[in-house]
């Protein structure tokens, strides 16, 4: 009786087993899919990616404080302010600074949607990639003091001779989790952007997003950075994976520049159920003020309709 119990027991433990395996792989599986899980229906607000205003954020003709008020004149909802333009980067500026820009913000009724910051993760030597990670740790510790919710990284160049995509994609992977996991502990996402650099496809944006495979890791969807013969379809492809977007004029169809087409932008946005802010950017020659305002423009009709 005894020994027919214990067969009882081994049978129905045997059998649980294949079923537990599969339980417990599930939500491993859900989480590798990277997809940002979302409240229905889109919600979207403008920011303007500080990076509009490159050239004379560089030249010092313009300062974070005129970009700031510039903002608000023109009614954005946001700012997403690019480390770059900050006093001694890379250094860390003082919190003296940092304050006084969150407060300039705020009382201009802004919100900081994001910041960035420069960094390459395909670069083999390992205490050049440790100083970036520590680059992206500092500007985490400064999203926190500014009110940024996400900081936006790059991949970095291309795969470096001698070594393979693979070699690479997987110290990058490690560099990326440490940034994401003292994210994580900071309460601030970490995002790439798709830049044409390491990461020149949807499906080469996937693969990371999976292998880093971390709720604080997202992407920055990039509009301009998808050069195929159907860039529409890839960035459709990828936004159930962004937190952030590069909203930009033009995008690239077989490599050639052409104008967006903003309406149907606006709709992948909205089908996706986007919520949150949306950065547009734009770049090249021209006035930026005037730029950007027609951009924002086109944009805002977009979103209403």
């Amino acid at each position: 009786m005894k020994i027919k119990t214990n067969r009882r027991k081994f049978l129905i433990r045997s059998l649980a087993l294949p079923a537990m395996a599969v339980f417990a792989s599930s939500p491993q599986k859900l989480n590798a899919q990277n997809k940002v899980k979302r409240t229905d229906g889109a919600k979207l607000k403008i920011s303007l990616n500080a990076y509009s205003f490159n050239k004379p954020l560089n030249e010092g003709s313009m300062t974070l404080d005129d970009l700031v008020e510039y903002c608000a004149e023109q009614g954005f909802d946001a700012v997403d302010l690019t480390g770059y333009y900050f006093p001694n980067y890379p250094e860390v500026p003082a919190d003296d600074y940092i304050y006084h820009i969150k407060r300039k913000a705020f009382i201009n009724g802004l919100a900081i949607s994001g910041t960035g910051i420069r960094n390459d993760f395909t670069i083999p030597d390992t205490e050049k990639r440790k100083a970036d990670i520590q680059l992206i740790k500092n500007w985490i510790n400064i999203a926190v003091k500014i009110g940024a919710p996400v900081i936006r990284i790059f991949t970095g160049g291309n795969v470096p001779d001698g070594y393979s995509r693979e070699q690479t994609e997987e110290w990058m992977v490690k560099d990326i989790q440490e940034c994401t996991e003292f994210g994580k502990e900071h309460g601030i996402m970490v995002a790439v952007q798709n830049h044409w650099d390491f990461l020149k496809t949807a499906d080469e944006t996937l693969n990371l997003l999976k292998k880093v495979n971390s709720d604080w890791f997202g992407l920055v969807l990039d509009i301009g950075s998808y050069r195929s013969e159907n860039p529409y379809e890839e960035i459709a492809r990828m936004a159930p994976y962004a937190v952030s977007w590069q909203f930009k004029e033009n995008i690239y169809v077989n490599g050639q520049q052409t104008e967006t087409d903003v309406n149907k932008i606006a709709s992948i946005l909205k089908s996706s159920g986007y919520r949150g802010y949306v950065p547009i950017e734009t770049l090249g020659e021209g006035d930026p003020k005037i730029k950007v305002k027609a951009l924002l423009a086109k944009v805002r009709t977009a979103l209403m309709q």
